[in-house]
């Protein structure tokens, strides 16, 4: 018996990516999926002896408070995201990137006034969550071609009030060219049609090599769960290429006596069928083929390049693997077709027993072996995740292996990335070598693998998430409230303080209740400061370190009080007088009469700046801010002297 596997058999990104999520917080205390992660029996029931739950429907939303939820991979209306924040829930979106992209076309289609058609089975889940995006109107769902000729007859009879522009989306998993027939009725009827390619590649390529396999064969196998709707079209195209179609949800459905006298087989699965329950079924089928296999030398009748193959590591050396892979002969993947990290010492990286997937590069590598790759299966597994990245705008994380002149080189997943210096960051970075070694995030701009053109963007997401920050600081921040920040910058005219969102100026003359001359003697880069804020003028905010407690003028005319002796230094000098700083804040005028009891004709002939003087406290009027002192009222009124207010009658 020969049997045919398809490649791409069994979960896509989207799904395993739910799954992953899932069973990411699989023990952990209030954990729900809203709705079953998948459509898979197996996958649920295994969470579910996890204590993750499902939140069966709508009925249920209220109950369910500050619990974690995880948004299944079909995606969700607007609303239930919105009735769980509401109720102190943490929302975890693992809606797969493709449906996340339909979301965002019908929210942004319908905002628009335009009329929205979904093509899809109105009682799948991922229909009814695509939905409840639509923010304007309601959307028209049809499922056949039939409901497709009846849509437009009633638009021709005015039995819809439709927009003059219509979008088009489909459900994910819909039959390629069923969509196509349904836009093409559409179409030939109603004018202003823009129809979105929403069929995610992996469906539809999974559909081809359905119909490819089944075409091909003389029984076929689709494995996946009875509620799947993508599994169900597999059946669906395989039972018109093949009428010995069987779909099975697991091994125990499988009729073995069925196979007996058969063949060629072909096996495909949903994308809700774990990698496991596929591996049982074709291994089971394979033994069928025990007879056949010992009378044939090779465990494996034949092997050729390209082909994806599993085995079990049996020998570790620093620069290749050994790997069991049940062949006549061994394979082995050298270094540099493991990783792209070079002189990686693949002892810390892989161990003996461990399972691995390849890809046949050669059969013979000269030295009897055969030459395998992972790092090729891996990059192929990125692709569709970058391109799915690219598609939903998704955040994704790689290591910086590589800083050139021009910008960085991000390492994913064995998968090289170059994010140019300008998308590095929302302002001029002139040193780049920081980030060398340091895992860092990143959205795609440009996906052409072909072209070696994988290009990212990381200054999107640190603007993005600046500007979020500093919504949420000018929505809590008001004038006369205190705030923390660091110091980000000193220039000769004041400070500007990182609050968290946005930066704060804290002026010179705002940084003491006293004379600063340079900010740079009060502040330095880094330090943490407590500020209040003094005002807020658009997305501008300014700073002052003067608190009212700390007026040096509340209880200056008791500590300053005519009479009182003090001691300042001479702070500047005019005409007619010196100022004194008593202290920060408080300078005071010494009058060029108040000097001497001799004529002083400028302050300069006795004082230079920075003098100490001691003096009376001749009037203090805390109001105004003044104070007067006098030198002369502590000097001795000289016997001769001429002034008339000292003549002794």
């Amino acid at each position: 018996m020969e049997i045919l596997l398809a490649k791409s058999a069994g979960f896509c990104f989207g799904v395993q990516r739910a799954v992953d999520t899932a069973y990411k917080h699989a023990d952990e205390k209030n954990v729900y999926t809203y709705g079953q992660i998948i459509h898979n029996e197996e996958v649920v029931n295994d969470l579910e002896r996890h204590g993750v739950n499902v939140i069966e429907n709508d009925d249920g939303l209220d109950n369910i408070r500050n619990s974690r939820v995880i948004i299944r991979s079909h995606g969700a209306e607007k609303k239930v995201y919105d009735i769980l924040q509401k109720n102190g829930n943490e929302v975890i979106d693992a809606t797969c990137p493709f449906v996340k992209k339909i979301h965002n076309i019908v929210m942004d289609e319908s905002s628009k006034g335009n009329t929205v058609v979904i093509i899809g089975d109105r009682k799948h889940p991922e229909v009814k969550g695509i939905v409840g995006w639509c923010v304007n109107g309601t959307p028209i769902v049809i499922g056949s071609e039939e409901e497709a000729l009846s849509f437009t007859e009633a638009c021709a009879n005015g039995e819809y009030d439709i927009a003059e522009n219509i979008a088009i989306v489909s459900q994910t998993t819909f039959n390629y060219r069923k969509f196509n027939y349904i836009v093409d009725i559409i179409r030939n009827k109603l004018y202003n049609v823009t129809a979105y390619k929403t069929i995610c590649n992996a469906t539809s390529v999974r559909q081809r090599e359905a119909q490819e396999i089944a075409s091909k064969v003389d029984a076929m196998i689709v494995i996946g769960g009875r509620n799947s709707s993508n599994t169900q079209k597999l059946y669906e195209i395989s039972k018109k290429e093949c009428e010995n179609t069987y779909y099975i949800q697991t091994l125990v459905d499988l009729d073995l006596t069925t196979f007996e006298s058969v063949g060629r087989v072909g096996i495909t699965a949903g994308a809700s069928t774990p990698n496991n329950i596929i591996k049982e079924v074709h291994g089971r089928m394979d033994e069928m083929n025990f007879a056949e296999l010992l009378e044939n030398d090779e465990s494996r009748v034949s092997i050729k390049a390209g082909e994806i193959v599993e085995g079990r590591v049996i020998d570790v050396k620093p620069d290749e693997i050994l790997v069991d892979i049940s062949y006549k002969s061994d394979g082995v993947i050298p270094r540099n077709e493991y990783t792209n990290t070079p002189n990686a010492d693949l002892t810390e990286l892989v161990h003996v027993d461990d399972m691995i997937t390849a890809k046949v590069v050669k059969t013979n590598d000269g030295e009897g072996s055969v030459l395998l790759s992972y790092k090729r299966v891996a990059a192929e597994k990125a692709n569709e995740k970058l391109e799915a990245a690219l598609e939903s705008g998704e955040i994704l994380t790689g290591k910086v292996v590589q800083v050139v002149s021009g910008g960085l080189n991000v390492m994913y997943d064995e998968t090289r990335v170059f994010i140019p210096a300008s998308l590095v960051s929302d302002t001029y970075e002139k040193n780049l070598d920081k980030y060398l070694d340091q895992d860092i995030e990143f959205v795609l701009t440009e996906y052409q693998p072909k072209k070696r053109r994988i290009i990212g963007n990381r200054k999107q997401i640190v603007a993005a998430r600046k500007a979020e920050a500093a919504k949420e600081l000018f929505d809590r921040i008001e004038v006369g409230m205190t705030v923390e920040g660091v110091v980000k910058n000193v220039t000769s005219f004041g400070a500007f303080i990182d609050l968290g969102g946005a930066d704060g100026l804290l002026h010179i003359s705002e940084m003491s209740w006293g004379r600063v001359d340079d900010p740079k003697s009060v502040l330095k880069v880094g330090d943490t400061v407590k500020a209040f804020i003094k005002n807020i003028d658009g997305e501008k905010i300014a700073l002052s370190l003067k608190f009212e407690d700390t007026n040096p003028w509340l209880n200056a005319e008791e500590k300053y009080a005519p009479g009182t002796v003090v001691t300042g230094k001479v702070a500047r000098m005019a005409d007619f007088g010196a100022f004194i700083e008593l202290e920060p804040g408080v300078d005071a005028l010494l009058h060029v009469s108040q000097i001497s009891y001799e004529h002083v004709n400028k302050p300069e002939d006795v004082y230079k700046v920075g003098d100490t003087v001691e003096a009376a406290v001749v009037e203090c009027n805390a109001a105004d801010k003044k104070i007067s002192l006098s030198v002369k009222a502590l000097l001795p009124v000289p016997e001769d002297t001429e002034d008339a207010d000292y003549t002794e009658e």
